[in-house]
């Protein structure tokens, strides 16, 4: 029934990188002519490199267009094809361009999985088509179960997908009436009938929910709507594109006091909205490490850019079916586990209650408190905080409560006291840096005046 959450696959040791550097290095020696012709070549636009061919069984065609234009382009490192070994995540960094607009813009590149990932969908497919781990995926497609709504079928059911991923582990109609509409591969997006669908689409819908629900995630709950996620784009074959955020939180590390007390008001704000809102979808976020959240450069605000793994409970449902205890509060179980960002949850009881600490625990138990540990570090985002504050004494046991509540329903109150405590914060050095600045304009100018008529005595 419990779950405990390891790091993803792909965090690799650093002594791992470093030898994997000394043999790169040797690689390009050895290869400097094909290092040379991958570095010149668009391979955005190479239909075999986009898997392009092995739709439908990919994740969808809406900017395929863009990409055989060659309106998207690898940066710099991206290019060299010897450096997809340490790639393990299939993450890429590019610039897109419009003709009408001018100028580029930097775009982020998923293939969702790793190649061993992939590799086991391709195998998945064809040994429930053909009962062999490699055949023509086109035409295995319409013989597995990603086929089953295809012809005359209204509705994308709950009884038709439900457990498939995290996304849809307890689904509800409104949920997925809600991602068939807002499927942003397809022509005819606005309606909930998989009807208005094409036999192909319907099939690159059910195999992304499957493997890798990021992309539905985005759609359904997009950042234009006000949603802490990252902006969806498009995708053709199995590349997604999304909109490039900034850096992620774990550069933050180490900000100045003011802006890492700002970054975790946005945190907690982040999983108040996620929790609460006038939608009643519950998202639960079930993946929560300083890699899956963004800083915007310009605004400072912070993004979700990791939504594989995101519950969705509707609360609504809940209410009217009424679960057994779908009234009593639940409070998650503290995991001071020796692994890093790990969490300890029961889905099915996110899934049965109305009232949930879930995402106040796994913000504060992996990103704020001390006991957030990353990267070899700990103290969370609020590490060392000033002389007054930790001497006040108020930030870290409100802190402490969040993460590992000594109270009977403790987290959901340090949550709020949290959320407050750290707007207060924000809003007192924010005051402060102004009088700060308008001090230093002040002594500028009284400076500047004096020495006007020190020059006029002279």
């Amino acid at each position: 029934m419990w779950r405990l959450v390891p790091p993803k696959l792909g965090r690799l040791s650093r002594s791992l990188k470093l030898a994997a550097l000394g043999s790169l290095l040797v690689l390009m020696v050895l290869h400097s002519p094909s290092l040379l012709a991958s570095w010149q070549r668009n391979e955005l636009t190479d239909r075999r490199f986009l898997q392009l061919n092995k739709c439908p069984a990919c994740f969808g065609t809406s900017w395929c267009r863009r990409f055989l234009n060659g309106q998207v382009v690898f940066e710099a490192w991206g290019r060299l094809r010897l450096l997809d070994f340490l790639n393990v995540k299939n993450v890429y960094f590019a610039q897109y361009g419009e003709p009408r607009e001018g100028g580029r813009r930097r775009v982020v590149l998923k293939r969702l999985g790793s190649q061993r990932e992939l590799a086991q969908l391709d195998q998945s497919i064809c040994k429930r088509a053909t009962g062999r781990p490699r055949c023509d995926l086109l035409q295995a497609m319409p013989r597995t179960e990603f086929a089953r709504l295809n012809g005359d079928v209204r509705l994308l059911t709950p009884e038709a997908v439900e457990g498939w991923s995290d996304l849809v582990h307890c689904p509800s109609q409104r949920l997925l009436d809600r991602l068939v509409r807002r499927y942003a591969e397809t022509k005819d997006s606005g309606s909930f009938l998989l009807r208005n669908l094409k036999d192909s689409e319907r099939m690159q819908l059910l195999l992304t929910l499957a493997f890798n629900p990021e992309p539905l995630v985005l759609q359904s709950f997009p950042s234009d709507e006000g949603w802490p996620f990252a902006k969806y784009l498009g995708a053709c074959g199995r590349m997604v594109a999304v909109n490039y955020v900034g850096e992620e939180l774990w550069s933050y590390f180490n900000a100045p006091w003011e802006k890492r007390v700002d970054l975790a008001w946005q945190l907690m704000e982040i999983a108040e909205q996620l929790t609460n809102n006038d939608f009643e979808f519950a998202l639960y976020l079930l993946d929560v490490s300083f890699d899956n959240f963004a800083v915007g450069p310009r605004d400072g605000k912070v993004i979700i850019v990791d939504a594989e793994n995101v519950l969705v409970a509707d609360k609504r449902l809940i209410r009217q079916n009424k679960p057994e205890n779908w009234d009593v509060w639940y409070e998650s179980k503290f995991d001071d586990c020796d692994k890093e960002a790990c969490l300890s949850f029961s889905k099915e009881i996110l899934c049965a209650r109305a009232t949930v600490d879930h995402n106040y625990y796994a913000v504060c138990q992996n990103l704020l408190s001390r006991h957030a540990t990353w990267r070899g570090t700990s103290g969370g985002l609020l590490h060392d905080p000033p002389s007054e504050i930790a001497k006040d004494g108020r930030l870290e046991a409100l802190l402490d409560e969040c993460a590992n509540p000594k109270k009977r329903y403790g987290r959901f109150q340090a949550a709020k006291e949290l959320r407050e405590y750290l707007a207060q914060l924000s809003n007192n050095v924010s005051i402060f840096l102004q009088h700060t600045l308008h001090t230093s304009v002040s002594l500028m100018a009284t400076t500047g005046v004096a020495g006007a008529t020190s020059n006029c005595v002279h």
